[in-house]
């Protein structure tokens, strides 16, 4: 029998989703306005309606994966692949209730999703090839070695 994992050290950083929702709302005022100005404001309630669709999707994957994440890292991938099919089925019901002569136009909204999570994925690619990302736990700095604890599990003074 095998011992079970311990829990990951580094926590899972989701400040990937702050930057992801400011960037997505302000391209979507503008693309709202612009929209509403040119093919009609049914048009700018579809840019907005499909923008907060998109955002709260990534929001909602990146809560359960890092949440899986901080379980067992195996769970993750699990996790991404059955929460991104739940927002599939979702996201095709709510396209699909919706009235064709409605009060937003379901193909802005449709185009809106698609131009919002390629957004948002630009957003996450950036956000990782910015951050240090470190395969193992990175060393101490200089001056703050860590105390190894003592056989009973507390930490020696040192």
């Amino acid at each position: 029998m095998s011992a079970p994992r311990p829990a990951p050290q580094v926590p899972w950083d989701l400040s990937f989703l702050k930057v992801g929702t400011l960037v997505t709302g302000t391209v979507a005022v503008v693309a709202a306005l612009v929209a509403g100005l040119v093919a009609g404001w049914a048009d700018a309630v579809g840019v907005l309606v499909g923008a907060l669709v998109v955002t709260a999707f990534f929001v909602l994957s990146g809560v359960v994966i890092a949440w899986a994440g901080r379980v067992d890292d195996t769970f993750t991938l699990p996790a991404a692949l059955g929460t991104f099919f739940v927002k599939a089925v979702v996201l095709f019901g709510i396209l699909n209730a919706l009235p064709e002569d409605g009060w937003l136009d379901r193909r802005t909204l449709a185009w809106a999703v698609v131009v919002g999570a390629l957004l948002w994925s630009g957003v996450q690619l950036r956000w990782v090839w910015t951050r240090p990302l470190y395969y193992v736990t990175p060393p101490a700095p200089p001056g703050q070695a860590t105390v190894p604890p003592a056989p009973g599990g507390a930490p020696t003074p040192g």
